[in-house]
């Protein structure tokens, strides 16, 4: 027997988000205009308790009011992956650490590719905070959503802490700037 997929849509600062939830759990979290783009079925539901305090949450952490999600989530992902969606959620609020010290941090310390492409597959980008992983030279890296948008978060989490940013974060394109508005 399936389950029913819900789902919402909400407009951040980062754009559009469309989040879906199945039995009362978060499943993913896709920005839309990029490669992660989900196509809504037509035996999805909208709207839903779940999704609610999702979009409750971000809300907060767009405004600088939280820096913690408290969801019971669900993403679909093989073992390796949930293991690896598991220690981003434990990167602290502001912080950043490389794809090296995540692969450390999994107990796979040759491993940083596939650490980085378990990253790169993140379905509840976000609230699981694979924007805090960023290349060992400083540099931001790659970022399923965009840099444009990786920039803008992580510059949110410094400026919310009034923390300066690092300046090897600079704008990868003209669209950072659009987005940060």
């Amino acid at each position: 027997m399936s389950t029913s997929t819900h789902f919402v849509w909400y407009l951040s600062p980062i754009g559009e988000i469309l989040m879906t939830a199945r039995d009362g759990a978060l499943t993913s979290l896709y920005l839309h205009g990029r490669r992660s783009d989900a196509t809504i079925s037509d035996d999805w539901t909208e709207g839903g308790s779940i999704l609610d305090a999702a979009r409750s949450q971000l809300e907060a952490y767009f405004d600088g009011r939280s820096q913690d999600f408290n969801l019971p989530m669900e993403p679909d992902g093989t073992p390796f992956q949930r293991r690896v969606w598991e220690e981003l959620g434990k990167i602290p609020y502001s912080e950043t650490i490389s794809y090296a010290e995540l692969a450390r941090r999994v107990g796979k310390p040759s491993a940083a590719r596939a650490v980085g492409g378990a990253n790169g597959r993140n379905p509840i980008s976000v609230i699981v905070p694979c924007h805090r992983v960023i290349a060992a030279d400083g540099t931001l890296g790659g970022y399923g959503g965009g840099l444009d948008r990786k920039l803008w978060l992580l510059q949110h989490e410094a400026e919310t802490l009034g923390r300066d940013t690092p300046k090897s974060w600079t704008a990868p394109t003209a669209s950072a700037r659009r987005v940060r508005g």
